[in-house]
C-alpha cells in the first residue's frame, strides 16, 4: 500500500489513482456518514468502523442514517459497488489504511462537565493499530488546545511513532449544525490546520479532492476556536431568536413571517428548540474557566436556549388546556429522535414529570432496532400518534413533508393538536387539516 507522508497532487488527481489508497472512517455519527459519502465519491476505498452495532447496520443497509436522502442514495451505490464497506473491528480497518479519519466528539454529562475517556479509549485504539506512513485526520469538535497534547501524546505513546516523522496528523474541524439541513462535504468550507508543514500540505491534497472550498492554517489552537467561535455566535443568535420569538407568541404576531421581512436568507435567527451549538459552546466556556475568563454573553445564552424547554413544555399545556385536557395524564406523541443529550429527551423527561404518556417515533430508527430510550419507542408513526391527544414535532424536517396530517389526525383523539417545536409546519395547512395548532414563535391563536 502507498505512503502518503510524501503525497503530491499528481498522485490524487483522478478516481483511478484515489482507489489505490484505502480510508478509515472510526465513528458513524452523521459527521462520520459526511466523511464517507465524500471519500467514497471521490473514489477512494472507504470502510467504517463504529461500536455500535445499530449504526453500522443502518450503513450497512444505506437506510435510516442519513437524514438526507441523496446522500443515502450515493451511500447504497457506493456499498453496491465495494467502494464502501463496514467494520466492527476497529483496529482491523485502521491497521490497513492510508487515511484514517476518526469522527468521534467529546462526551458531555448531565452536569455540563466533559468526559474524555471514549475519546480517549478511540486514540488509544487507533494508536496501536496506526501503520507507518498513514495520514490520520481529527475531525470531531474539542476544546482549545487538546488536539496537540492529548491526541498527539496518545498516538505517540500507543504507537511507537513519531508525528511529522512516522505518520502525518491533522485535524479538520467538521461543524454542523444539528437543525441545518444535512448537506454534502462538497458543499462545505473545511478549515484544515496541522502543527507541522508536510501534514498541513498533505492533508490539504487530500481533502482538496472532497472539497474546493478549504482554508489552511498551521496553527492548531486557531481552528480549534474558530470552530468554537462559530459555534458561540451561532448559540447568542439563536438565543435572541428564541427571546423575540416568545414576544411575538405574546403579541399574537407570526416570527417567522417578521423574519421573513428582515432577511430571506438569514438562516441563523431560528428559535429552535434543538440546542445545536449546546455541547460546542460549553467546551468554549469551560476552555475560558480553565484560564479564569468568564464568558458573560455565551452564559447568558447559554441559559436562554436552556430555558426552551420550559417554555416548550408551557405551550403544550395551554394548548391542551385550551382544548379542556390536562398534561397530566395526556397521551402525547413525539416525533424526535432516540438519541441521548438531545431537546428530544429533554423534552421528554419534562412531560413526564408533568405527567404526560409519552410515545416516541424516530424517522432515523430502523424497525428491528433496539435503544436505551426510557419511553415506550413505536415501531411506526401511526403506531405512536393512534390515541395521542397531542403530536409534537422535535425533529425531522424531511420526514414531516411526507406526513399525511389527514390520516394521522383520523388515528387521533378529537380535538387533535399539534405542537410544532421546530418551525417547519406552515400553520394554515395544519389548521386546515383540522388540528388545533400551536408552535414556537407563532402567535396566530391570540389575536
Amino acid at each position: 500500500m502507498p505512503s502518503v507522508l510524501n503525497l503530491q497532487e499528481q498522485d490524487v488527481d483522478s478516481k483511478e489513482k484515489r482507489a489505490n489508497y484505502t480510508v478509515s472512517i472510526v465513528g458513524c455519527g452523521q459527521i462520520g456518514i459526511l466523511y464517507a459519502d465524500a471519500f467514497a465519491e471521490a473514489g477512494y476505498k472507504v470502510t467504517c468502523s463504529d461500536e455500535n452495532p445499530n449504526l453500522l447496520k443502518r450503513l450497512t443497509r444505506a437506510k435510516n442514517c442519513c437524514i438526507n436522502p441523496e446522500i443515502e442514495t450515493r451511500l447504497k451505490k457506493h456499498i453496491d459497488t465495494g467502494n464502501l464497506t463496514t467494520s466492527n473491528v476497529r483496529k482491523n480497518t485502521v491497521a490497513q489504511s492510508d487515511i484514517i479519519v476518526l469522527a468521534i466528539n467529546v462526551r458531555m454529562d448531565a452536569k455540563k462537565k466533559f468526559d474524555t475517556s471514549e475519546l480517549e479509549g478511540a486514540y488509544k485504539q487507533v494508536g496501536t493499530a496506526l501503520k507507518q506512513g498513514s495520514l490520520l485526520i481529527y475531525g470531531g469538535i474539542c476544546s482549545f488546545g487538546s488536539t496537540e497534547i492529548l491526541l498527539k501524546e496518545t498516538l505517540e505513546n500507543t504507537s511507537g511513532l513519531k508525528e511529522g516523522k512516522d505518520f502525518l496528523l491533522a485535524y479538520n474541524p467538521l461543524y454542523f449544525p444539528k437543525t441545518r439541513s444535512i448537506k454534502a462535504l462538497n458543499t462545505l468550507e473545511l478549515i484544515i490546520s496541522a502543527a507541522n508543514q508536510q501534514s498541513l500540505e498533505v492533508a490539504t491534497i487530500i481533502l482538496k479532492t472532497l472539497t474546493s472550498k478549504v482554508k489552511q492554517t498551521n496553527q492548531v489552537k486557531n481552528a480549534e476556536l474558530a470552530t468554537l467561535f462559530k459555534a458561540a455566535q451561532l448559540d447568542i443568535c439563536t438565543a435572541l431568536a428564541k427571546e423575540l420569538a416568545i414576544f411575538c407568541e405574546n403579541v399574537g404576531m407570526d416570527y417567522f413571517e417578521v423574519q421573513k421581512l428582515i432577511s430571506e436568507e438569514n438562516t441563523n435567527f431560528l428559535p429552535t428548540i434543538e440546542e445545536e451549538n449546546r455541547k460546542e459552546t460549553y467546551l468554549l466556556i469551560e476552555s475560558a474557566e480553565n484560564i479564569n475568563i468568564k464568558l458573560r454573553l455565551s452564559q447568558l445564552s447559554r441559559q436562554i436556549n436552556e430555558e426552551i424547554i420550559k417554555h416548550a413544555i408551557n405551550i403544550t399545556q395551554e394548548i391542551l388546556h385550551d382544548c379542556d385536557k390536562s398534561i397530566r395524564r395526556a397521551r402525547i406523541a413525539v416525533f424526535g429522535t432516540s438519541n441521548q443529550d438531545t431537546a428530544t429527551t429533554r423534552y421528554i423527561e419534562a412531560a413526564t414529570i408533568k405527567g404526560a404518556k409519552i410515545a416516541l417515533y424516530d424517522p432515523l430508527l430502523a424497525k428491528n432496532e433496539t435503544t436505551d430510550t426510557t419511553p415506550v419507542l413505536k415501531k411506526s408513526l401511526s403506531e405512536t400518534v393512534e390515541g395521542a391527544d397531542c403530536f409534537v414535532i422535535l425533529s425531522g424536517q424531511e420526514q414531516f413533508k411526507r406526513l399525511n396530517l389527514k390520516k394521522l389526525k383520523t388515528l387521533m383523539k378529537s380535538p387533535a393538536v399539534l405542537v410544532d417545536l421546530v418551525g417547519i409546519a406552515e400553520p394554515e395547512k395544519v389548521q386546515a387539516e383540522g388540528f388545533i395548532y400551536r408552535g414556537i414563535g407563532r402567535g396566530m391563536n391570540k389575536h
